[in-house]
C-alpha cells in the first residue's frame, strides 16, 4: 500500500512531505518521485558494496531502485586468470540488491578495456586465434552470467564497440573476429540466462552517426535470430553539451527502431573542458593544472546553480519520454567517489553528481525533488 503524503512549505526547502500514518517528516526519494516513470539507479564501488559506511547504506537503499557494479563485474576484476574467478564482492552486491529489493544490472560481460591480456593475446603478445577468443568469451559469460542467473535484471553484454563516426572500434576482439565476437556474446548470454534483459552500451550516443550505427548493430543481432532488448546510452555529459535536442533525437531514434532506452552512466562535468572531449574514452589522459582544476575546495554557487539547471532540464526531457525509457543510472553515489575527479587529467576535483562529498544532497537534488514531486 502506497503511503499518502501532504505537502507543507518551509522557507529553506519548499517541499517537505509528512507521512499521514505516523507524522514523521521526510522528503520523497528519487525512486519515489520517478516511480511511475523509470527506475533510478546508481553505480557502486567496492566499499559501498561492502556497506562500510552507514550513511551511504541508507542513501543507497532510500534513493535508488537499481544497482550497477562500477568495476567489480568487469573481466579483469571478476575473471583475472583462466579458470580463476573472484566472486566474493559481486556476490555481496547480489545479496545487497536482493535485501534492498533493487534491480541489479550486470556491467559488463565483454569490453576491450579492463581485461586480462590472456583473453585476446598469447604470451608473446600475438593475437589468439578466433576459436580461442570465442571460447574464452563463452567460458567467461557462461561462468559469470550462469552464477547469477535469475538474480540479474539485465546485462551490458557488449560495451563500447563503436567509434563516434559510426565505424567499429578496432580493438583486439574486432581485429581477431570482426563483428563475430558481438554476435557470439549475445548468443551466449541469452543461452545462459534467457530471462535477463540484454543491452548494448556505449558513450556519445547523442551523435547521430554513432547512434545510427548502434541501431544498425542491434538490427543485425536480431536479423541473426538473436535477442537484444535495449540500448544503453552512457550519459557522461557537461554543463553545455550535448544539447537537449541532440539527446531527444537519440531517444527517438532508438525507440522508433524498437529498442528500450537506458541511460546508464549519468554524470555532469562542471570543470573546464579544454580538450573538447565529450565521451568516456579511458585512453584520454592529460596533465592537470590550476586552470583545469579551478574548484579545489568547493563549487561556487553560480556553478552549482548551472548544475542544478542542467539536471532539471535533463530530467524534464526524461520525464517527457518516460514511456520509452526504462532506467536512469547515476555513475557514482557522490562527488568524492566519481571517476570524473581523475579523468581526463589526474588530480582534478569535480562535482558531477547529486550528492556532495559528505553524501549530503546538493541544490541539484533538491531542485529535482521539488520540480518533479508535484507532477
Amino acid at each position: 500500500m502506497l503511503q499518502l503524503y501532504k505537502i507543507i512549505f518551509i522557507s529553506f526547502f519548499p517541499l517537505i512531505f509528512i507521512n499521514d500514518d505516523n507524522g514523521d517528516v521526510q522528503t520523497p526519494s528519487l525512486k519515489q518521485v520517478f516511480n511511475s516513470k523509470f527506475k533510478i539507479g546508481v553505480a557502486l564501488n567496492k566499499n559501498q558494496i561492502r556497506q562500510r559506511q552507514q550513511k551511504e547504506n541508507e542513501l543507497i537503499k532510500k534513493e535508488f531502485s537499481s544497482l550497477t557494479a562500477e568495476n567489480v563485474m568487469k573481466w579483469e576484476e571478476i575473471h583475472p586468470k583462466k579458470g580463476r574467478y573472484n566472486f566474493k564482492i559481486p556476490d555481496l552486491l547480489v545479496s545487497l540488491s536482493l535485501y534492498n529489493n533493487q534491480d541489479l544490472i550486470g556491467h559488463t560481460l565483454v569490453w576491450h578495456n579492463q581485461i586480462p591480456q590472456w583473453v585476446t593475446r598469447e604470451g608473446d603478445g600475438s593475437f589468439v586465434n578466433k576459436n580461442t577468443l570465442l571460447k574464452n568469451i563463452d567460458d567467461h559469460i557462461s561462468a559469470v552470467a550462469g552464477r547469477y542467473k535469475g538474480k540479474i535484471r539485465g546485462w551490458d553484454v557488449v560495451n563500447e564497440a563503436i567509434l563516434d563516426d559510426g565505424s567499429y572500434r578496432e580493438n583486439d576482439f574486432y581485429n581477431i573476429s570482426g563483428e563475430e565476437y558481438i554476435f557470439k556474446s549475445f548468443e551466449i548470454a541469452n543461452r545462459i540466462d534467457p530471462e535477463a534483459e540484454l543491452y548494448y552500451n556505449d558513450f556519445s550516443m547523442y551523435k547521430p552517426e554513432k547512434c545510427n550505427a548502434a541501431v544498425l548493430l542491434a538490427n543485425k543481432i536480431r536479423e541473426r535470430g538473436l535477442r537484444i532488448d535495449g540500448i544503453g546510452l552512457q550519459a557522461h555529459w557537461g554543463l553545455d553539451y550535448p544539447s537537449i535536442d541532440e539527446i531527444e533525437k537519440s531517444i527517438l531514434t532508438i525507440h522508433e527502431a524498437g529498442y528500450r532506452v537506458h541511460f546508464t552512466e549519468l554524470d555532469i562535468d562542471v570543470l573546464p573542458n579544454m580538450w573538447e572531449i565529450e565521451g568516456a574514452d579511458l585512453s584520454d589522459n592529460f596533465k592537470s593544472n590550476d586552470q583545469l582544476n579551478p574548484y579545489k575546495s568547493s563549487l561556487p554557487d553560480s556553478i552549482s546553480s548551472l548544475l542544478s539547471d542542467r539536471y532539471s532540464e535533463i530530467f524534464k526531457l526524461f520525464s517527457k519520454h518516460s514511456d520509452k525509457i526504462d532506467r536512469v543510472t547515476f555513475w557514482g553515489l557522490s562527488d568524492g567517489y566519481s571517476w570524473k575527479n581523475d579523468w581526463p587529467a589526474k588530480g582534478r576535483t569535480n562535482y558531477p553528481l547529486l550528492f556532495d562529498r559528505e553524501n549530503n544532497p546538493k541544490q541539484a537534488y533538491m531542485d529535482i525533488i521539488r520540480q518533479f514531486s508535484v507532477k
